[in-house]
């Protein structure tokens, strides 16, 4: 429940949307709670998937975002892939998307958006950010959405622009302040463990039996031996996953996951630099880049996890 007692220049908040896929859709639930409890949004900035949320939010049609959003399925993801055949740098093109994206919201100059709103990009060529606040949204978003070897990069004059994730995954330092407000982050790629197979539990097979022989149950010796060999089978598997544990990864997953430690440890380092007064975060591998069949399940959790930082943040 809100602090009634908390001065209401603190329901003024700056808001900064995280990259990750499809994990993005929880900026909507995110959004969803901060105006349930009665806070006001008067700036947002996004990268990547943030950057489509905090567009069409600023655009006033997040709404309509939300509906679009939970009607696709994977018929229509693959529908919007454009396949780049003939490029050397990318798998798609991109332009589908933003189409289908203009459907829902038609695209507007940034600097005539309903609240200030901050795009980032990063210059491949001159390795810096790139910082939309005017324009077209819907070139700031292509550009803050390409995700290097699937999307397209964007010229940009002598600039190619790749995905706003790639420096700045939660970019706190560039959504624009006013003198009151607080800093909420919506941080969707939360610390994580990689996911590899998980390695069986060992058997205590001598504790089993004498269990076993303590309640006066008889154990024949012809499970003992086959109890015995079961675990000696068992303790083996254990023995050599762990001797190949390199092995569970192939070449595409150990792209991935190092993409993954260079967004987690920007991440952090953004935390650091500019620590938000209200931090909600969504774990990098609670769901997959492409998981936008899951948008109803997503956009709970978002809502989720955004109640409980502020639950936080009230006491």
């Amino acid at each position: 429940m809100t602090n009634d007692k908390r001065p209401t220049t603190n329901k003024r908040v700056a808001l900064v949307l995280g990259s990750g896929g499809a994990r993005g859709l929880a900026h909507i639930g995110a959004i969803e709670a901060l105006e349930e409890r009665g806070y006001t949004i008067t700036s947002i900035a996004g990268c990547s998937m943030g950057a489509i949320i905090a567009g069409m939010y600023a655009a006033g049609q997040l709404k309509e975002a939300k509906d679009w959003f939970l009607r696709v399925d994977k018929q229509l993801i693959l529908r919007m892939m454009d396949i780049n055949l003939l490029s050397s740098n990318s798998l798609v093109k991109g332009e589908r998307i933003i189409q289908e994206l203009e459907k829902v919201v038609p695209d507007r100059p940034i600097e005539q958006l309903n609240i200030p709103c901050s795009i980032v990009a990063t210059d491949m060529i001159h390795t810096e950010e790139v910082i939309f606040r005017s324009g077209s949204l819907f070139d700031a978003v292509r550009a803050s959405i390409s995700i290097p070897l699937f999307f397209r990069p964007v010229q940009l004059g002598n600039r190619l622009l790749i995905d706003g994730g790639i420096l700045h995954p939660l970019p706190l330092h560039i959504v624009e302040r006013t003198e009151g407000d607080i800093l909420v982050a919506m941080d969707i790629s939360g610390k994580d463990s990689m996911m590899v197979e998980p390695e069986p539990e060992p058997i205590d097979v001598e504790g089993r039996i004498a269990d076993l022989s303590a309640r006066g149950i008889p154990v024949p010796k012809a499970l003992e031996r086959q109890l015995r060999l079961l675990g000696k089978k068992v303790d083996n598997v254990r023995t050599q996953r762990a001797k190949d544990l390199g092995r569970k990864v192939n070449f595409f997953g150990l792209l991935d996951r190092m993409s993954d430690i260079q967004i987690q440890q920007n991440t952090l380092l953004s935390l650091r630099l500019t620590p938000p007064d209200v931090h909600a975060v969504m774990r990098q591998y609670a769901y997959n880049t492409f998981d936008f069949d899951k948008a109803e399940e997503i956009i709970s959790e978002g809502k989720r996890l955004m109640n409980e930082a502020l639950d936080k943040y009230e006491k």
